[in-house]
């Protein structure tokens, strides 16, 4: 018979793991992190009815994209704060040391006035594109049914904002050279809220912010909007900035396209795992999938119009077809 004298003591893992399995860091710091998950009556220590726990058991526990138990989802790169803060670490170095290699250059300098007149109304004011990818990120991570996926969203939201450091950086690096306007914010904000080409991008983006529904927010964002837009900015853009001799812009995006890569990586396999736990959900994806896209195709189409006007153009054919290849791929990976 066994005693309370000879039972084995618990570990502070064991509610993690009940195979007794020593949990590495990411799993320490990450599992069972939302005990208010699936909660009843409520989410939270206040009153059902409260507005808080009513928008949580509508657009989170009430989402039609639904799993047993997402806890088993995890991040690929498993990444903790720690983890995060220490690799981006490096990476902020060695985008700091493409800076000042341009710049003891003088790079911007050497730059056609028209090619700067082509940042000036497509790069700069993708500021306020990627406020909404943070944003939209953020929420999603807010109301992450598990902490592998709002610590995963949280990072994403993260990377954004070192997007909008850099061209931050680059507003006010192109203004020493052209012009003060570049580095003026309420020039870039111009351009965002009235530009023909700019606004069907606005739009799908703004109401990208409306999408409440966690899941129908992840999708959109991370399946749909959100890759569509990284890959017009990192790829094409960045390839007609090298066409035009602005190295320092391509790299620096290039640089942020690693970003891009692990935020597609998790994104792809939390689809995966909501597929698998429940095949409905794969009928959910896509039908958001197919709401969103027009909005997001809309975007790029207007956008690509710009690419024109750089003084070595490229067509908008091109750059659509690239957006569309990198979508593509990311389809592929979530049905392989």
């Amino acid at each position: 018979m066994t005693t309370p004298a000879t039972q084995r003591k618990l570990r502070t893992w064991s509610i993690a793991d009940p195979g007794r399995r020593r949990l590495n860091e990411y799993e320490i710091v990450t599992g069972k992190f939302h005990y208010h998950f699936g909660r009843q009556p409520a989410p939270f220590d206040l009153d059902p009815g409260s507005a808080i726990n009513q928008w949580y058991l509508r657009y989170r526990e009430g989402s039609p994209l639904k799993a047993a138990d997402w806890e088993g989802f995890k991040d690929p790169a498993q990444l903790s704060y720690r983890r995060y803060i220490a690799r981006q670490h490096d990476r902020e170095i060695y985008a700091e040391g493409v800076v000042d290699h341009f710049e003891a250059a003088d790079h911007d300098a050497g730059l056609d006035p028209a090619w700067v007149a082509v940042l000036g109304r497509l790069y700069l004011p993708a500021r306020f594109a990627f406020h909404v990818l943070q944003m939209t990120s953020l929420y999603v991570g807010q109301l992450g049914p598990s902490a592998a996926v709002t610590n995963a969203s949280f990072f994403q939201a993260a990377d954004e904002l070192r997007v909008l450091q850099w061209i931050a950086y680059r507003a006010k690096s192109l203004s020493l050279t052209h012009g003060a306007a570049l580095a003026d914010g309420a020039t870039a904000r111009a351009i965002w809220e009235d530009d023909p080409t700019w606004q069907p991008a606005r739009q799908a983006l703004e109401t990208l912010l409306l999408a409440y529904d966690w899941g129908e927010a992840f999708t959109a964002l991370n399946l749909v909007v959100k890759p569509a837009f990284d890959a017009f900015v990192k790829e094409a853009f960045a390839d007609l900035a090298l066409a035009n001799g602005d190295g320092l812009t391509a790299q620096l995006l290039k640089e942020s396209g690693v970003d891009t890569t692990r935020n597609q990586a998790w994104a792809v396999a939390l689809a995966r795992y909501a597929i698998a736990a429940r095949p409905e959900n794969l009928a959910i994806i896509t039908e958001w999938v197919g709401k969103w896209q027009p909005a997001a195709d809309s975007a790029v189409a207007g956008l690509a119009g710009i690419f024109t006007q750089a003084p070595v153009p490229a067509s908008p054919e091109s750059a659509v077809a690239t957006v569309t290849a990198s979508l593509g791929n990311l389809k592929e990976e979530i049905r392989s």
